[in-house]
């Protein structure tokens, strides 16, 4: 299949540890500092939980502490607020921590007519600014609830985590006419494998234990973005090799 005879499809990336290396919730936490919205406690925490996250991978209670001291700092400001923090935040730190072979593979999607959509527990404001800084379809990140325009420090609905990817994603391919088995999902978190399965093409993109190990079983593509000189396969070209192996 070339790029001009090729079925559009749907590309959901998450970002944390897949498309950005560490966890932007970290990164917003240190713009917020930066702008004197946190402590120089919480910016200490914040900056060991990111070290741990890059090192052995998602942690939920880390990532459950994080989001509640998020909650807490954005209390009483808007989103506006929070989309020029997450505009800062991308250009100072984020856009340097960008994998670029999972970059690389979004656009050779967006090539061939694909959308590419983000998926992640990160503030939904945020996955937004990364997909509109990226020239990507979309982004689905956890809602705050607001109140008059100003964050309540609740969240609006549940985290958009696991199963809720699984969900997001049948939701966004519901308003086409692409299936999901036509659709691909890159990760690197067990956490996701609901999305992964969902999928007729996962890839896992430096997977943590558990999810390599599944992969091993399933046989599932692993895209290891650390590995020098890797050559990194067009979507068509990685589901030729796919079918090569079955």
């Amino acid at each position: 299949m070339t790029e001009s005879t090729a079925t559009p499809s749907i590309a959901f990336i998450d970002i944390d540890n897949t498309l950005v290396r560490g966890a932007t919730v970290y990164l917003v936490g240190l713009g917020a500092w930066r702008l004197k919205l946190l402590t120089a406690r919480d910016v200490a925490s914040f900056v060991w939980q990111q070290a741990r996250f890059m090192a052995v991978g998602e942690n939920m209670r880390h990532t459950e502490t994080a989001k509640n001291r998020t909650l807490q700092m954005l209390t009483g400001h808007t989103e506006d607020e929070l989309r020029r923090l997450g505009q800062e935040v991308y250009h100072r730190r984020i856009r340097a921590r960008l994998r670029p072979e999972v970059l690389t593979r979004a656009r050779l999607h967006l090539a061939r007519g694909d959308q590419v959509w983000l998926l992640s527990a990160t503030a939904d404001v945020v996955a937004q600014v990364l997909a509109e800084e990226l020239g990507f379809t979309g982004a689905r990140g956890t809602r705050f609830d607001t109140v008059d325009g100003a964050f309540t420090g609740r969240l609006d609905g549940p985290m958009l985590h696991a199963g809720e990817k699984a969900a997001a994603a049948a939701i966004i391919a519901s308003g086409t006419s692409v299936d999901l088995r036509e659709c691909w999902a890159y990760s690197d978190s067990y956490n996701d494998l609901p999305l992964l399965s969902a999928v007729g093409h996962p890839v896992l993109v430096h997977p943590d234990r558990a999810l390599t190990q599944h992969a091993r079983l399933a046989r599932w593509p692993i895209l290891r973005p650390s590995a020098p000189r890797r050559r990194v396969l067009a979507p068509d070209q990685h589901k030729k090799r796919q079918a090569s192996r079955a």
